[in-house]
């Protein structure tokens, strides 16, 4: 069983920075691919960031030279730096892990995390 939780959310002002953590439990989180989303009101959830089990990444280009992802795979944790906050940034940050197996895909899912960019 996995389970992953978010923190590192709040309210911060527009070009101010967040560190989103997010920490799995149980087995497998090396061989994960992880990722984050987000969703703000009245929108559809939206990919922010991905990290392969190999350490590639990819980014949505709304985050591109503001975000960074990364793992530690010896803390089960993934994170979430953001830089240069704007309020459009403004959603809740979901945290995202996906396994396969021969015989299927896992999929995990965090509570998220509300990020509030704002004067």
């Amino acid at each position: 069983q996995v389970q992953l939780v978010e923190s590192g959310g709040g309210l911060v002002q527009p070009g101010g920075s967040l560190r989103l953590s997010c920490a799995a439990s149980g087995s497998g989180f090396s061989s994960a691919a992880m990722a984050w989303y987000r969703q703000a009101p009245g929108k559809q959830r939206e990919l922010v960031a991905t990290i392969t089990n190999g350490g590639n990444v990819n980014y949505a280009d709304f985050v591109k030279g503001r975000f960074t992802i990364s793992r530690d795979n010896a803390k089960n944790t993934v994170y979430l730096q953001m830089n240069s906050l704007k309020p459009e940034d403004t959603a809740v940050y979901y945290c995202k892990a996906e396994r396969s197996s021969v015989y299927r895909k896992y999929t995990y899912w965090g509570q998220g995390t509300q990020v509030t960019v704002s004067s």
